[in-house]
Parts: C-alpha cells; sequence; structure tokens
C-alpha cells in the first residue's frame, strides 16, 4: 500500500454513509489541518458525492502545514482559511447544516495549559454561538474518563468522568460548553470519546514500532490500550451525525480489543525481525473504554488489531513514512 492508496481508504465511505449522506446539507469541517480532518472531510465530500447530493464541504484551519492542506484540496473538499481562536473569524464562517469539530489542543499543554482552556473550553463557545441550529458533532477523548482496571473492560458512556490533568479537564469542559448549547438552545449534539485511532503514519502501533526499529525499550506503564482503525473512526464520526440529539448524543468509539501493550509490541517485534526490550511493570488500572454500543450501532471495524499489525509492518517494510506525531500514549499523570 502507497500513500495514495492509504488515503483513498481513509476516506472511503460505506454504503450505509452514502445513503445517511443524502439527508445531510451543507457540512463545515473545523479544525481539518489536524490528523484526522484530510479522511473525514475527504469522506464526507464522497459520501455526498456517491449519494448524489450537490451539498457543499467546507474544511477550516489555519492551514500552516501546507502537505495537510494539499491532501483535503485533492479531495475536491473547499477550503477555508480561519483562525478559529479569533471569534470575529467564527462569526465570519460560512453557514452550515453540519458541523464536524476536530478542534483540540493537548500536546504541549502542561507548559502552557491557558492554550488548553482556551482552546477546548472558550473556542466551543464561539462555535456553539455561530452554529446555534446545526448538527454538531464535536470529537473529544476517553481521557475524560480516567483509569480502570482491564478486568472491567473500561469506562462506559454512563460512567461519571473522572479527567485529570489540564487536557482531560479541558475536554471534558468542551463537552460541557456543548452540553449547555444543546440543552439551552436545543442544538443537535453529538459528542465522540475517541481513544487511539490508528493508520500507518501515526498512532500507538506506529509508536510502538518506531521504538523497536530504534532499538529503544517499551514502557509496560501503560498497561493496556484501546485502538481503532482510522477509517472506521472517520465513518463513526460522520455517521453520528444522524443521532445528534439535545440530550446530547455520546458514544465511545475505539475498538473492540483491550489489548496489553507488551502484546502489540512483542506481535510488532516478531514481524520485524527484532528483539523488543521491555521496561517498567504492568499498573493494575489503564485508560480504556467499552464501546459496546458504537459497535451496536455501526458494526465492528473493517480492521482488525492483528490486521493492523500487520498494515504497520508491510508499510514499515515497502519504506512508508512515519509522522512525527507521538500520541503520548504512555502518561498516565494527564500531562501532555
Amino acid at each position: 500500500m502507497n500513500e495514495a492508496d492509504l488515503e483513498e481508504e481513509l476516506g472511503r465511505p460505506s454504503p450505509a454513509l452514502v445513503a445517511e449522506a443524502a439527508a445531510w446539507g451543507d457540512v463545515v469541517v473545523l479544525g481539518a489541518g489536524g490528523k484526522t480532518g484530510s479522511g473525514i472531510a475527504g469522506m464526507a465530500r464522497r459520501a455526498l458525492a456517491e449519494a448524489g447530493h450537490l451539498a457543499a464541504v467546507r474544511a477550516v484551519s489555519r492551514w500552516s502545514d501546507e502537505d495537510s492542506r494539499a491532501r483535503v484540496e485533492a479531495q475536491g473538499v473547499e477550503i477555508v482559511h480561519a483562525d478559529l481562536a479569533d471569534p470575529a473569524a467564527v462569526a465570519g464562517l460560512p453557514d452550515a447544516d453540519v458541523v464536524i469539530f476536530l478542534v483540540g489542543a493537548k500536546f504541549g499543554t502542561a507548559g502552557a495549559p491557558e492554550q488548553a482552556w482556551m482552546t477546548n473550553t472558550v473556542l466551543p463557545a464561539y462555535v456553539a454561538e455561530r452554529y446555534p441550529t446545526a448538527r454538531i458533532v464535536a470529537l473529544s477523548t476517553g481521557n475524560v474518563y480516567g483509569m480502570t482496571a482491564p478486568v472491567t473492560g473500561g469506562s462506559v458512556e454512563t460512567d461519571t468522568p473522572r479527567p485529570e490533568g489540564d487536557y482531560a479537564i479541558t475536554c471534558r469542559g468542551r463537552e460541557q460548553v456543548f452540553t449547555h448549547a444543546a440543552r439551552t438552545r436545543g442544538t443537535p449534539v453529538a459528542l465522540i470519546r475517541l481513544n487511539y485511532a490508528c493508520e500507518p503514519r501515526y498512532g500507538v502501533i506506529a509508536d510502538l514500532a518506531r521504538k523497536l526499529m530504534e532499538g529503544k525499550p517499551i514502557d509496560l506503564g501503560t498497561g493496556a490500550v484501546n485502538v481503532v482503525w482510522q477509517r472506521y473512526a472517520n465513518e463513526v464520526v460522520l455517521r453520528s451525525i444522524g443521532h445528534t440529539s439535545d440530550a446530547p448524543f455520546v458514544l465511545n468509539l475505539t475498538g473492540p480489543e483491550t489489548a496489553s501493550v507488551r502484546s502489540i509490541a512483542v506481535r510488532l517485534a516478531d514481524r520485524l525481525g527484532v528483539e523488543p526490550e521491555f521496561t517498567g511493570s504492568l499498573p493494575e488500572t489503564s485508560l480504556l473504554s467499552d464501546a459496546t454500543t458504537c459497535h451496536e450501532l455501526f458494526g465492528y471495524p473493517d480492521r482488525t488489531l492483528g490486521q493492523l499489525i500487520d498494515l504497520q509492518t508491510e508499510w514499515l517494510r515497502e519504506g512508508g513514512l512515519l509522522w512525527h506525531k507521538p500520541t503520548k500514549f504512555e502518561r498516565r499523570d494527564g500531562r501532555f
């Protein structure tokens, strides 16, 4: 698989999504310059086209990364330049019937927590005010839950959030801002708590593969993780448009497996032909989510954990690039 093939698959809509897209109007994807923006914006564009719907898809970002902009634009998505931290810029955004909110601050927030608070809680208020009647799907994180023992199967949507650290706390703040809009203005909202989407250029599996190839020890202190195929994550975000409500709708998005870091590393090392080294000890708890509701609504991911590991090793053997965007999934203190 080359990069063009990967981008094609990441943006490939299922027949179910195409059928649902017929009910959409114009779509705005906010924060489209990040890791997931290209796949989601491209998938939305393709779903509408295959549904025979003439609605627009507009991708909004500052577009400081030229490669990211080019990937999105190549898929026929309209590019909009805007600094979403500027309330005047948000007020001037195009009208939309559907808003996909991908904006977030994570890395570096331990040293500049004010940035996390601004981006993750204040900026959503601007967006909620700009789009009071649009259906809003906002990406959140499983970090809002806190740690659980693997034997529990992970946190479910009705569990009380226990965020730790400025990143998780402000992500919970983002949820609360959109919840306020849902309950006071009737804005239809979906909050998607994602745990570790993976594709061969980045993600937990790519992070582990990079360390193994560099001969670095794998820290076992995380214990276990949930991961999910990025294409499936993109589709669930878009199919959640049909589930937005003023309740609002809350959904865990991840894969069905609870996988130990050690087991993933051993399988990767075997395929890469390297000898793994380990450090640290297994904890009693990990950051885990139970995505049973997601799988009941949308089916299981179309690539399993084993297939993701195989895809990662195939990608590296063929000289595929890795993005320098580590997940920092090893952090247990909430400091990123």
